[in-house]
């Protein structure tokens, strides 16, 4: 039995992460792909034209990912609660599936990122996800606060050095100092006129 398409696409995307983590952006190849995969090129093409196809394909996914957060976070009222729950959800994202490998990935290869106009557009959407987050706020400290919170849930991934911290320990304390950061948003002394 044949595996399908979507399969054999997670499949060269997994592996194609695996290797680009390892080796680098630049020092990993196409043949390098097929061969971790035991396929011959012509199947990886098939799928994919060249390996920017599969790192952008990284960041489409994860911009999907984005969209629906985003989608759904602007129906939630502007509450301390809704905060919480928009950081919950993209923590649970963020922690499923191979996402935070994803993440490593972009921080590992910032140089090679520049090059992907999607990558200026993941930008966008997590100063979208922030400014829903700093609602009604607009201080320079509350914006500060919700980048942080966000960064704060991806951090664990490369601050917690401890190979023996599981991944729903990270995720735990990911997002204590997320809901931390949030909370004091309002709780500044409002400026002075």
């Amino acid at each position: 039995m044949s595996e399908s398409t979507g399969d054999t696409r997670s499949r060269i995307q997994a592996v194609a992460l695996e290797l680009f983590t390892e080796e680098g952006y630049e020092k990993t190849s196409l043949r390098e792909i097929a061969e971790r995969l035991g396929v011959t090129k012509a199947a990886l093409y098939y799928h994919f034209k060249s390996k920017d196809e599969i790192a952008n394909s990284f960041i489409e996914d994860r911009m999907e990912a984005m969209n629906r957060l985003i989608e759904w976070a602007e129906t939630q009222p502007p509450t301390v609660e809704s905060r919480q729950a928009i950081i919950q959800r993209y923590t649970e994202e963020l922690f499923g599936g191979n996402q935070h490998r994803v993440m490593r990935f972009f921080e590992q290869n910032q140089t090679a990122m520049k090059q992907f106009s999607a990558g200026k557009d993941m930008r966008a959407r997590m100063m979208q996800l922030v400014d829903l987050l700093v609602r009604p706020e607009t201080s320079h400290e509350a914006q500060v606060r919700a980048a942080l919170s966000l960064f704060s849930v991806h951090s664990t991934w490369f601050a917690i050095r401890d190979p023996e911290v599981t991944e729903e320990e990270r995720k735990a304390i990911g997002l204590k100092i997320a809901n931390e950061l949030l909370d004091s948003i309002g709780a500044e002394a409002p400026a002075s006129a």
